[in-house]
């Protein structure tokens, strides 16, 4: 017997079948080399191949493979037992010689714990297994691949170093898990590829790799080999000093930007669209750093198809999207903006994810990621899919996407979108629509579990980083402890605040007085969540208006308004946010397919002005610590007035702790400019305005208060001190409060010596005696008393003079409403009498028809005679 006829007798032709028509998932256990009792068999499938040898590497020796199967399916039977290193040398049909490495020669990448982790959800690393690695493996440079589909057929790697022909990469499943891997030799940083899916019934079509780190730029949809360990982080100090911090007691003061329209590239010739991720990182950093803000939020940088969606419809959760650059560019990003100080927090989704056929949705066939009942797994209103909360691998797949942007791109920290449409299952259903937990309720139970359990992880491993919640309603606890049975947030977006506020800027002045509550009602639920005030995107687009469009007024009134509503929000306890374009007063809305206006703040003074409006109001909360290191104790706030309605004017304290750096806050939300207007003062002492909304240099008209002002011991609001100020229209004023000290009372003495010293040495008088001395003394204490008399007795007089106004006024209220009852009197009697004469009028009729119907009867009788 040949050699050839041997080899062909070794054939197992089911499995050689299953290959060919691509269809086999456990290809490791015959391609490649194995010991049988013959020798070594060799068997391989290269349908491109036209002759193939097999080299033994340390030899060089070349042995012929047989033709098996015209597919391109080729065996050989080598000599020995011991497998030695070998090559495949291939002859293409165009007569080209390359040499290759066998990838069935390599034992898997994924191991028996990560399957078990994985299965169990708490394979927090799982981004490192999962998805293209490039690695060596015993000295040979290639790509592992790796995809959990458990309900395809076969799943094969295709790409640009493969002809995207799924015949020749064919993967293996791990049994136990639904993992498929493979490692492909050769595969360089940079490659497009897929995964190609069979399912039963021969239906094949190809997905992006759910845990790519990169992917083609939109409209294109390969996802790309790329090895994030390359890039040298510079960013140590800061992520030292971030676990030090306590954010509750620091400044958050966040620039929400839309990093693909905050600025557009203004050459015509230029190819690209977006400025690259490295070409914005000084730009951006530089604009940050002028108007002092502490953070940056992007809206979601994972990549996405639709630029209308602004990121908020996810496709790739492990790749930084392709517009602005590759994931090392965002690394420089975001290691730039850590070298310049600023935080980068990251908008991230797993609320929902699109329809899109090369991603998540019915990824191997079946509804993988999604819930496969439409009441719990399609979202009604945005027409997307929702994950499979249920399922431990999809929680796995999400908890470790949002310790990957921490643990690989440095984030700061992540805001969760939609939190509140996670969190019900009736969200945006009408009844019948929704199918409710295991006790009839609507909330989601594994999405409660899903939060706390991520939440907990992220500030055991990542100290410092902040977890932030958008949610809408008022289920409880959403930023308290996971072991007080809270969702375990950081912070929490306070939309009801936000709606409250701008719905009461758009009202008329004159009728803001009976929308008072909306200023204060916030303050009554303050203490309940970690709450950060935002103006975010959300309230800029779909018809909404820009901030300055929703002001009431003229031109020059709405710019007043937002100062007016900007300054409230700083001086407010909470964490701030402000979407771009709205700290300069953009009018039109925000559009994600044009930059911002920027040519406004040049050609228009107001826009200018509203500016450095906004930048001096930053840097002032920067430099107050009472803004900010108590905003979630009611220790940090307290009213002076919050009832006064009928002038729309709130009055409150700023504290942290110390007296001295308290701050007297008052806001008017009037056209009015009020003088001499009396606030009630926390203590005794000095106040000194040191910020006005209503400065020229910010647009306002200078209603200012430049003078040091002493609190007077009239008691008013309830407060035994009192100061009369200035209230800038639609505008506000912050006045430091220093209160006056035993020190200060003897720096006052000792200054009035001091003054009187050159006064002595100048004219040389003579020696006083003691007895002239106090002759002087006890004058001056006559004079000081008569003073105080006179005031007294002034004060009593205006007291008089207010009592006789108000008597008067009231007596000639009681003449009027007496006048009033007599008239009323008088007109009840006139009625009454034009009721006798009708009463009269009605009697004497009825006694005249009486008369009459006697006649007639008299009539009738006798014409029947």
């Amino acid at each position: 017997m040949t050699l050839e006829d041997q080899v062909y007798e070794l054939m197992d032709w089911a499995r050689i079948e299953a290959v060919v028509y691509s269809e086999e998932d456990q290809p490791h256990e015959f391609l490649g080399a194995h010991v049988i009792e013959e020798g070594i068999l060799v068997q391989a499938f290269l349908p491109d191949a036209q002759k193939v040898w097999v080299k033994n590497v340390r030899t060089g020796k070349e042995t012929e493979m047989f033709l098996e199967d015209e597919a391109g399916f080729f065996a050989t039977l080598l000599k020995g037992k011991r497998i030695p290193k070998y090559r495949y040398v291939v002859e293409t049909k165009t007569g080209e010689k390359i040499e290759i490495v066998d990838p069935y020669m390599f034992e898997s990448t994924v191991d028996a714990e990560d399957e078990t982790r994985f299965l169990n959800g708490i394979h927090y690393e799982v981004y490192e297994k999962l998805g293209a690695h490039p690695m060596e493996i015993d000295g040979i440079a290639g790509v592992a691949f790796a995809v959990w589909a458990p309900n395809a057929l076969r799943v094969s790697v295709v790409g640009s170093f493969n002809q995207w022909n799924g015949k020749i990469h064919q993967m293996r499943r791990l049994p136990d898990s639904g993992i498929f891997e493979l490692f492909i030799p050769g595969v360089e940083v940079g490659s497009l590829y897929k995964y190609e899916i069979k399912l039963r019934g021969d239906i094949t079509f190809l997905k992006a790799d759910p845990y790519a780190n990169a992917a083609e730029v939109r409209p294109d949809t390969a996802s790309i080999v790329t090895d994030l360990n390359t890039f040298q982080w510079k960013d140590e100090s800061w992520l030292k000093d971030r676990e030090k911090k306590d954010f509750f007691a620091e400044p958050i003061n966040v620039y929400e930007v839309h990093l693909g329209s905050w600025m557009k590239k203004e050459s015509e010739a230029s190819e690209e669209e977006f400025y690259n991720y490295r070409e914005l990182a000084p730009m951006l950093s530089k604009y940050i750093k002028k108007m002092h803000y502490t953070h940056i939020e992007l809206m979601p940088i994972m990549e996405h198809p639709l630029d209308e969606s602004w990121g908020y419809q996810v496709t790739g959760y492990y790749a930084a999207t392709a517009r602005y650059g590759t994931p090392q560019d965002f690394m420089y990003f975001v290691d730039y903006m850590h070298k310049q100080g600023i935080g980068v927090i990251l908008d991230w989704v797993p609320a929902h994810f699109p329809r899109d056929t090369f991603g998540l949705a019915n990824f191997d066939g079946s509804c993988l990621y999604e819930n496969p009942d439409p009441r719990r797994g399609a979202h009604p209103d945005w027409g997307t899919l929702i994950f499979d909360f249920g399922k431990p691998q999809v929680n796995n797949f999400l908890i470790s996407n949002a310790l990957f942007w921490v643990e690989k791109f440095h984030a700061d920290g992540l805001r969760m979108d939609a939190v509140a449409s996670m969190l019900y299952l009736d969200y945006g259903r009408k009844d019948g629509e929704w199918l409710p937990n295991i006790y009839g309720g609507n909330e989601n139970l594994e999405v409660e579990q899903l939060l706390k359990k991520l939440n907990s992880l992220m500030h055991k491993k990542h100290k410092g980083v902040l977890m932030i919640a958008e949610e809408s309603t008022a289920w409880p606890k959403v930023t308290g402890s996971v072991e007080e049975d809270g969702l375990g947030f950081d912070f929490k977006w306070n939309m009801g605040w936000m709606n409250d506020m701008l719905g009461y800027m758009k009202i008329d002045p004159l009728f803001r007085k009976g929308n008072h509550n909306a200023l204060t009602f916030g303050m009554i639920y303050q203490y309940t969540e970690n709450f950060m005030l935002v103006f975010s995107h959300d309230e800029v687009t779909h018809g909404k208006g820009s901030m300055i469009q929703k002001m009431y007024g003229t031109y020059e009134q709405k710019f007043a308004n937002l100062r007016c509503l900007l300054g409230y929000t700083m001086t407010h306890q909470g964490k701030k946010l402000l979407f771009m374009g709205q700290d300069f007063g953009q009018f039109d809305e925000w559009n994600e397919k044009e930059g911002l206006q920027w040519n406004l703040i040049e050609e228009y003074e107001m826009h200018k002005k509203m500016q450095e409006y906004t930048k001096a109001l930053n840097q002032f909360y920067l430099e107050n610590p009472a803004l900010y290191q108590m905003d979630g104790e009611p220790d940090g706030f307290e009213w002076i007035n919050c009832i006064d309605s009928e002038h729309s004017i709130i009055s409150f304290l700023r504290k942290d702790g110390k007296e001295e750096d308290t701050l007297l806050v008052i806001c008017n939300f009037t056209p009015v400019t009020y003088e001499a207007f009396q606030i009630g003062v926390p203590f005794k002492g000095k106040y000194k305005e040191i910020f006005n909304s209503d400065r020229r240099e910010y647009g306002g008209d200078g209603n200012v208060n430049p003078r040091l002002k002493q609190s007077k011991s009239e008691s008013f609001d309830e407060r035994e001190q009192s100061i009369t100020i200035t209230v800038p229209p639609l505008g506000i004023s912050v006045f430091r409060c220093t209160p006056l000290s035993v020190k200060d009372e003897k720096v006052k003495r000792t200054t009035k010596k001091q003054a009187a010293a050159p006064e002595k040495r100048k004219t040389k008088a003579k020696k006083v005696s003691l007895k002239a001395l106090e002759e002087n003394r006890a004058k001056k204490k006559e004079e000081v008393e008569e003073k105080v008399v006179v005031n007294e007795m002034e004060k009593a007089l205006a007291k008089k003079a207010v009592f006789e106004q108000t008597l008067s006024e009231q007596t000639q209220g009681i003449r009027i409403e007496k006048k009033k009852a007599e008239k009323a009197t008088k007109k009840i009697e006139d009625i009454a009498e034009d009721l006798k004469r009708q009463t009269n009028i009605i009697e004497i009729k009825t006694e005249t028809s009486k008369e009459e119907v006697e006649k007639k009867k008299s009539k009738r009788g006798k014409s029947k005679k």
